[in-house]
């Protein structure tokens, strides 16, 4: 299995047996405080993520109250820097949408539209930026026009016109995939901008077989049997149908996204993951971080927190030790 990094693209391969001591699913603050912490001490560490500005953090334009951080600096900033701290320490990153688990068994597998991996333990740190309502026509006509994933997809629509709806830079990099396939690919952007890294914009605005609508919400996806069109419509402009043959969605919102983890995990009458007092799950070896929580104060900085209290208990119970081993002068 080859690693790819945070562009996209491979890189070196992901360990010679393809198995880790510890996964964690989601780049954010909670995920890349936990990298550092588990890497730092010793463990193979893979953290699979959608892209920088995935999760909330990725998304922030300013950030002025983070601890040793005295300029201000944007959200993609300073994740940036916790990966690089944590890739110092021998963590890998690889960039996935995972999109099952299988948890309960001794070895822990994720399932991502790139890979399967393997590993003894998993930190959940997927945050709160979940979906909570579908486009109308997007339940009823998925697989049949409805994707959620380019790479699995994209092959089918070759010389046909396509969709992508999103504002983030997984849109952006499955975007700029189908073009290898589609003749043309319509990108509606929610917001007035979109929200990717500068290499990827220039990239898209600058690829010929995209054509780029920003401030635009997507309303219903049409048709019988399968995806005939879309309809979107503009910031303060009269709704437009667009026939394409192809929907591909990467919207975002404010549920915890659990989805992926198919109930495996125990949860509250409301439905939020339960965990104790060092984050770990129902599940022996499977801990939750971050926004991801319910009761959460959603902060970067708490999150961060968590997510090193999760990787020193962790390190602590692969380890078979009743207290946790912290070393400060590494």
């Amino acid at each position: 299995m080859d690693s790819v990094n945070n562009n996209g693209h491979h890189s070196e391969s992901l360990g010679q047996d393809g198995k880790f001591d510890v996964l964690i699913i989601g780049g954010g603050p909670a995920g890349a405080s936990a990298a550092i912490y588990t890497a730092r001490a010793g463990l193979k560490t893979l953290v699979i993520d959608k892209g920088l500005t995935a999760g909330a953090l990725g998304i922030t334009g300013k950030i002025a109250n983070y601890p040793g951080v005295s300029e201000q600096i944007t959200g993609a900033e300073l994740l940036e820097r916790m990966r690089g701290q944590a890739e110092s320490f021998g963590a890998q990153f690889v960039s996935d949408k995972v999109i099952g688990v299988e948890l309960t068994g001794e070895e822990k597998v994720v399932f991502g539209n790139q890979g399967t991996y393997n590993s003894r333990s998993v930190i959940i740190a997927t945050g709160s930026m979940g979906r909570g309502s579908r486009v109308k026509g997007e339940d009823r006509l998925l697989g049949r026009g409805v994707s959620y994933c380019a790479t699995c997809d994209g092959a089918f629509y070759r010389e046909k016109d396509v969709m992508v709806a999103g504002n983030s830079d997984e849109a952006v990099e499955e975007a700029l995939f189908l073009t290898k396939f589609a003749s043309r690919v319509h990108f509606l952007s929610p917001a007035p901008e979109v929200k990717a890294p500068r290499h990827l914009l220039d990239e898209l605005e600058e690829n010929e077989k995209i054509t780029l609508v920003k401030g635009a919400s997507l309303v219903e996806i049409l048709g019988d049997s399968k995806v005939d069109a879309v309809r979107y419509a503009p910031r303060g402009k009269p709704e437009v149908e667009l026939p394409v043959a192809g929907a591909f969605i990467y919207l975002q919102g404010g549920k915890p996204e659990t989805g992926f983890l198919q109930g495996q995990l125990n949860v509250s009458d409301t439905g939020c993951l339960l965990v104790d007092r060092e984050f770990q799950t129902s599940i022996p070896g499977v801990y939750a971080v971050g926004d991801v929580l319910c009761d959460h104060i959603k902060q970067a900085v708490i999150s961060a927190g968590e997510g090193a209290i999760a990787a020193i208990a962790l390190e602590k119970n692969l380890h078979g030790r009743s207290k946790a081993s912290v070393d400060w002068s590494k």
